[in-house]
């Protein structure tokens, strides 16, 4: 072996012990991602006059492995380098979302978590302040689906949430007031005609955004996000969003961080004065001082207005996607309504769905394209679509194609039944039956 080799062995095996030194392990990562979030809350505790850093469950998805911050009240946890693991049980559904269990309210997050530490915190805070909700008064009224803003997924209502958000976008860059002041007003103006055309709309968006809304700007406003990037970052998530198949249940996370952002610039504290009867969209216009033109009709909303905010691109994509989204619609009346189908009705469920795709089915309910559910019958997993009752007590998939045992599968979907229970069949339609 030459010189030349042996330096570049050296090298290497110098590079490579760098590299290991850099590389946590899972668990002292997390720690660490834990530590980050406790400085956090420690420095943004005016923001609610709590601290939001409490019990918070790192859970992988596909081992169901726990990464806790905090023991249990049962000891199932057991603390190895720093903090708490181990497994959650198959009765317990994994999302992001806050759950009782082992007699502690936890903050449950799905790993792996975001790469960009603002990002991260925000996530950790936003499902903290789910957890603390009852003590900040901000407690969900009404049944699960309460909060489904269906109506978003007509092609006027997303025209006018499109060019509200792009109203919000070009607020976020001014720098003069007067000019913020104007695309503020345009963007109460979009906001006011869909709740013009849509009766229920102000009361179920104002009660997602109460919610999730308020949920998304915790974790803005405690995250220490550098003021530079925050505008930036705002923009680029309102694009990404722009992606989503539907909005019906996320675009909340888009409006209040923004519009509560903006309100932090003069009136610093202001989430403090809300509770949960307030109307935020009457709140934040005479909290900003904008008073939009009453009685609006449809073609001065979006002749005099649409315009300065890519209006003919918005209304030329939305009229395309009415078209495929009605093809859509009648593609699953057939398959959960019209034609045979596996009707399941609910006991203890626990569910997981991704907000960012479900659709309207008219009065029938909402399909959800993907969802897992587990329940007293046993577990579902939903791959390409489900209908959802309206009252959330049961669910429709397609008939099952194979039914060996315990061991269930239909067109994108697959059922594991527990003991005690049975698949029947009534009037064509099957459906699952307790026989203990």
């Amino acid at each position: 072996m030459n010189k030349r080799q042996r330096i570049a062995i050296a090298l290497f095996l110098l590079f490579a012990l760098i590299l290991s030194g850099q590389e946590k392990d899972q668990p002292s990562m997390l720690n660490d991602y834990f530590k980050e979030m406790a400085t956090a809350a420690r420095k943004s505790r005016r923001l609610w006059n709590k601290d939001l850093y409490g019990p918070i469950m790192l859970v992988d998805p596909e081992t169901r492995q726990i990464y806790a911050n905090m023991p249990d009240s049962l000891g199932e946890l057991k603390p190895h380098k720093g903090i708490y693991t181990g497994t959650l049980p198959p009765t317990q559904q994994i999302a992001n979302t806050h759950i009782r269990w082992n007699g502690t309210d936890w903050a449950i997050v799905m790993l792996p978590l975001p790469e960009n530490k603002y990002d991260r915190i925000s996530l950790l805070a936003h499902e903290r302040f789910h957890a603390l909700q009852p003590e900040l008064g901000f407690t969900p009224q009404g049944g699960r689906n309460d909060d489904d803003c269906i109506h978003l997924d007509s092609k006027d209502a997303r025209i006018s949430l499109r060019l509200e958000l792009e109203a919000l976008k070009q607020a976020l860059s001014a720098q003069v007031k007067t000019e913020i002041t104007r695309h503020l007003t345009a963007a109460f103006i979009f906001r006011q005609y869909r709740h013009t055309l849509f009766p229920e709309a102000k009361q179920k968006e104002n009660s997602l955004e109460l919610n999730e809304g308020l949920a998304e700007y915790t974790g803005e406003a405690s995250c220490g996000r550098p003021e530079r990037e925050k505008a930036e970052h705002f923009t680029a998530y309102i694009d990404q969003f722009m992606q989503n198949p539907t909005f019906v249940r996320s675009f909340a996370y888009q409006t209040i961080p923004v519009y509560g952002y903006l309100l932090d610039k003069s009136r610093k504290g202001w989430n403090k004065s809300i509770n949960l009867q307030t109307n935020l969209t009457d709140f934040f216009m005479e909290a900003f001082g904008i008073r939009p033109p009453a009685g609006l009709e449809a073609e001065a909303v979006l002749s005099q207005w649409a315009g300065s905010y890519n209006g003919a691109a918005i209304m030329s994509e939305e009229r395309k996607r009415e078209e495929d989204h009605q093809k859509q619609i009648a593609d699953y009346k057939r398959r959960f309504i019209e034609d045979p189908h596996f009707e399941i009705t609910f006991e203890q469920m626990k569910i997981r769905f991704d907000p960012r795709n479900i659709m309207a089915l008219e009065n029938k309910g909402t399909v959800y394209p993907t969802i897992d559910v587990i329940d007293n019958w046993g577990a579902l997993h939903v791959s390409k679509g489900a209908l959802m009752s309206p009252d959330w007590k049961k669910i429709t998939i397609t008939t099952p194609h194979n039914m060996e045992g315990k061991q269930l599968s239909g067109d994108g979907w697959t059922l594991e039944l527990t003991e005690g229970y049975s698949v029947i069949i009534i009037d064509r339609n099957f459906r699952i039956k307790k026989t203990e």
